[in-house]
């Protein structure tokens, strides 16, 4: 593609300005990488919202190997949001920017995030304005990793890569230490303010996540083979890791695999990893892919990618959004199967669900589709408009 010079700067990262059109392909990459991994995120929140199942997916003793996949396919996108927002991080430092800059803007975003998912985020949830108990999300870890963020980006990225790999490899040593409130927030989930804070996304593995795609973005310095060769390769090796390590059976989650009552559902037992706090296991299985698949996508083009990047531009918009168009579909599905106009608080209350609501796997993915679907115009919207304009308050959003 031919590049003029006025040209906007592409867009990259979870709202976060990206280095220019000199490197438009490979940005358009992580777009349609964040887009498939956005789109997959709405799978779980509407089977969350939709399904029949009292139980969870993981459930190997009560779950179909159908139901675990489809669980098991949403597993990639808090690697996927976490890793590429670190990915954003360094394309906009690369463009120039001073790392006091940096700093400064890592830190309000940070925490703006932060009192959007105990805000906004939670309102969604509920549809109610009950916000205590609160429950920290995935915006909660990223919110809190871009604010540490701004502490780890004035070290050599050298120091950053080796601190991430390790924590990353070493965590689980941690898993037996006491839970404390403090360790909550670290690496274990669980109440810090007891009846008024939930720690569901703790931040230790999540940090290294994204401090790993900081150090990543600088291969988008190199030339496009090397580029892709470096990613194919090491999404190899880590999901080969993961393979080595899981069937050793050993170190790297805190519960082994088993041999289930079918074949399937021992793939699936080799599979079910621990996502609260992310293990070991489950960041080879999730990152190795994606890696590879950052790679098989530089360049693409038809129309699979450019529906899939226009919501990878958009995350935290669509993020929102498709909360509150998730839990109002639950709405109407309870109004038409039981006549009754109700909430469906599938985080705060899970209990008061009533046993006649509920679709089936299949009706899951109709209603899927149906979010998904919806989101598109909006998205696209708001992609446009952050493309026209380059309002201050667009860098949050």
């Amino acid at each position: 593609m031919t590049v003029v010079a006025s040209e906007r700067p592409a867009r990259s990262g979870l709202g976060i300005p990206g280095t220019g059109q000199r490197t438009s392909a490979r940005i358009g990459a992580v777009d349609v990488v964040r887009g498939a991994v956005m789109v997959l995120m709405a799978l779980d929140h509407v089977r969350d919202y939709v399904t029949n199942q009292r139980f969870r997916p993981e459930d190997l003793s009560r779950a179909t190997p159908a139901l675990f996949a489809t669980r098991w396919v949403t597993h990639f996108c808090a690697p996927g949001f976490s890793l590429l927002a670190g990915v954003g991080i360094g394309l906009w430092m690369s463009r120039g920017r001073r790392r006091a800059e940096t700093s400064r803007f890592l830190v309000t975003r940070g925490l703006w995030l932060v009192v959007l998912d105990l805000t906004v985020s939670a309102i969604g949830w509920q549809f109610g304005l009950r916000l205590i108990p609160a429950y920290a999300l995935v915006i909660w870890a990223l919110g809190w990793s871009m604010v540490v963020m701004a502490v780890l980006v004035h070290l050599p990225r050298a120091v950053i890569a080796v601190a991430a790999l390790l924590t990353i490899a070493g965590h689980n040593l941690l898993d037996g230490v006491a839970s404390s409130p403090l360790w909550h927030v670290l690496h274990v989930p669980g109440f810090a303010i007891p009846g008024k804070l939930f720690i569901a996304y703790p931040l230790v593995p999540w940090v290294a996540v994204m401090a790993l795609g900081f150090v990543l973005a600088g291969v988008y310095t190199w030339d496009a083979p090397r580029r892709r060769q470096f990613l194919i390769t090491s999404g190899v090796l880590a999901t080969a890791a993961f393979v080595a390590i899981r069937f050793v059976n050993g170190y790297g989650n805190p519960f082994p695999r088993s041999t289930q009552r079918s074949a399937a559902l021992t793939v699936a037992s080799f599979l079910n990893v621990l996502k609260y706090p992310p293990s070991l296991d489950f960041l080879l299985m999730t990152l190795g892919p994606i890696l590879v698949a950052l790679a098989l996508v530089e360049g693409m083009r038809n129309r699979l990618t450019t529906w899939l990047s226009v919501y990878g531009r958009v995350p935290l918009f669509y993020y929102i959004l498709h909360i509150y168009v998730a839990h109002a579909l639950a709405i109407l599905l309870a109004l038409v199967q039981g006549g009754e106009l109700r909430r469906i608080p599938v985080v705060t209350d899970p209990g008061s669900i009533p046993s006649w609501y509920g679709l089936s796997l299949p009706g899951v993915y109709v209603a899927w589709a149906t979010v998904v679907l919806l989101m598109y115009f909006p998205c696209r919207w708001y992609a446009q408009l952050k493309a026209r304009r380059n309002d201050w308050w667009l860098r949050y959003t």
